[in-house]
């Protein structure tokens, strides 16, 4: 008798994002998820209708917040891990607006979530500058490290978070004492990929952190360059 493949809980955190990427993004998604939960962050475009729109038929819980709670982002992310928990979920896939998984991840997702020695997968994740290049410089190295993004949930496992006001993390910091695996299977972050986005992006930093607290301030200055080194991106 074929094993069961567990239940795959999509959840996300949008606002505004209905002229970006957030359609592309779920109709990949729909492929293999079996519900989702999405945190709608003060959004004032279409950006819930294309959610039920994309995800029509598979279970949604979305959940509208009147006014943005991002300026305080451990807010924001306790609320979506309370909301995606309280589903019962088996498996937790945490995914920005504009996050794309290459084509193969459908078809292996699968024999990920059957995978009984692991409970949580981690994942390169590709900054694109343009629709088919990705930036590798001093400053844009995330494809060198792997991001903790599909975890097994598990009700008895005391989950600890980091309470920064930004660059908290999606996920509980303690999780990688879990039983955890480097997975081979690639992530497109396109968010960067087009300059009007690059200067939306830039303009919320120096908003939010104006003084690199949280994050990178050399990092954040360099999303201006105007000449990076894009590598090829091959799917």
């Amino acid at each position: 008798m074929e094993k069961a493949v567990p239940k795959l809980t999509l959840t996300m955190v949008v606002k505004n994002e209905g002229s970006r990427f957030l359609r592309q993004a779920l109709q990949e998604h729909r492929k293999y998820i079996d519900e989702a939960v999405i945190i709608d962050d003060g959004s004032t475009d279409d950006t819930a209708d294309i959610c039920r729109e994309v995800l029509q038929g598979i279970p949604l819980q979305l959940i509208h917040n009147p006014v943005s709670k991002f300026g305080n982002e451990i807010e924001l992310r306790m609320q979506q891990w309370e909301a995606v928990i309280a589903t019962r979920p088996e498996w937790i896939l945490n995914l920005d607006a504009d996050e794309i998984f290459e084509a193969k991840f459908s078809e292996e997702i699968g024999s990920l979530l059957q995978t009984e020695d692991c409970d949580l997968f981690c994942f390169r994740l590709y900054d694109f500058w343009d629709e088919n290049h990705y930036r590798d410089d001093f400053y844009w190295r995330a494809h060198l490290s792997y991001w903790p993004l599909l975890l097994r949930y598990q009700e008895d496992f005391n989950y600890v978070w980091n309470r920064a006001p930004q660059h908290c993390g999606r996920l509980p910091m303690n999780i990688a004492e879990l039983p955890h695996q480097l997975s081979g299977l690639r992530l497109k972050h396109l968010g960067w990929s087009n300059p009007e986005s690059r200067y939306t992006k830039y303009q919320r930093y120096m908003r939010l952190d104006p003084d690199g607290k949280y994050g990178w301030m050399e990092q954040y200055q360099s999303i201006l360059d105007p000449n990076p080194r894009l590598v090829p991106w091959n799917e």
